[in-house]
């Protein structure tokens, strides 16, 4: 487990980092919620069960959070086009959404069959046929 995720959890809640980590730990062993609140109160601090759902959300959120700017950052890279400026702002982004609009203008399109016959040339033609040339097939060689 990552120690970011741990100190950034207990400052966001208000907690000590032995409690979160001790959360993380059972829930990764298959512990529930329910069992870690009755029956591990004294590797938790008395933990309630509201506050060890909201420890486990932030971690899956916050773990989450860290995949895509990886992921992001790989394709951005593998593009040619990740800046410094762009990578510190992607590693400081504290949202998704935040993450998603630096990617966006970087964001691979959908290839349609469109998209493919206007790369393969063909919009001409396909203008010609809008307008009915009678000399279609002149044209269109």
């Amino acid at each position: 487990m990552e120690n970011t995720n741990i100190k950034q959890i207990a400052t966001d809640l208000g907690l000590g980092d032995q409690q979160v980590e001790k959360v993380i730990e059972l829930t990764s062993e298959g512990n529930t919620i329910p069992f870690i609140a009755r029956y591990r109160k004294e590797l938790t601090g008395n933990l309630d069960e509201v506050q060890i759902k909201s420890i486990i959300e932030l971690d899956k959120s916050l773990t989450a959070l860290s995949e895509r700017k990886a992921t992001v950052l790989a394709k951005i890279e593998e593009q040619g086009k990740l800046t410094e400026t762009l990578k510190k702002a992607i590693e400081d982004a504290s949202k998704l959404a935040d993450v998603e609009e630096l990617y966006l203008p970087y964001k691979e399109k959908r290839r349609t069959k469109a998209t493919i016959a206007r790369e393969a040339g063909l919009f001409p033609l396909a203008r010609l046929i809008l307008q009915n040339k009678a000399s279609l097939e002149a044209e269109a060689e």
